[in-house]
């Protein structure tokens, strides 16, 4: 091996080994904020809101979880690629209202939490988060 090869192989090591550690530091900090009792209260207050709110909706927007349900079930990717991306993966929400409808149906992001309880909620979140 050459020495620039020696030289590019060990800075990505490094790169890596930064990253890593930064990655394992972040989660560190998320997991001690998370775990205050404040926090754990506040989270607790908000998904009790967001669960009242979703029960509250659900005679109204359960046609919209139905067809989703449908889609879902017999591969209907047409239905499916109009449906809202709105989703916190991680707790097992994906929005089943249209496409657009916080501005032309005025309404929260709606489904069924990872319990398959009716939720509401207002924000998105990536899959991971």
């Amino acid at each position: 091996m050459t020495a620039p090869e020696e030289e590019r192989r060990v800075q990505d090591a490094v790169r890596r080994h930064a990253r890593t550690r930064a990655f394992a530091e972040a989660e560190d900090v998320v997991s001690f904020v998370l775990s205050d009792p404040g926090v754990r209260e506040a989270r607790d207050r908000v998904e009790a809101a967001e669960t009242e709110l979703g029960m509250e909706l659900c005679a109204r927007l359960q046609p919209f979880q139905d067809r989703y349900d449908q889609a879902v079930q017999d591969g209907g990717a047409d239905r499916l690629a109009g449906v809202c991306a709105g989703k916190h993966g991680r707790w097992g929400r994906i929005c089943v209202l249209p496409d657009g409808h916080e501005t032309s149906m005025e309404e929260p992001h709606w489904g069924r939490n990872s319990e398959g309880r009716p939720i509401a909620w207002v924000g998105s979140a990536p899959d991971g988060w």
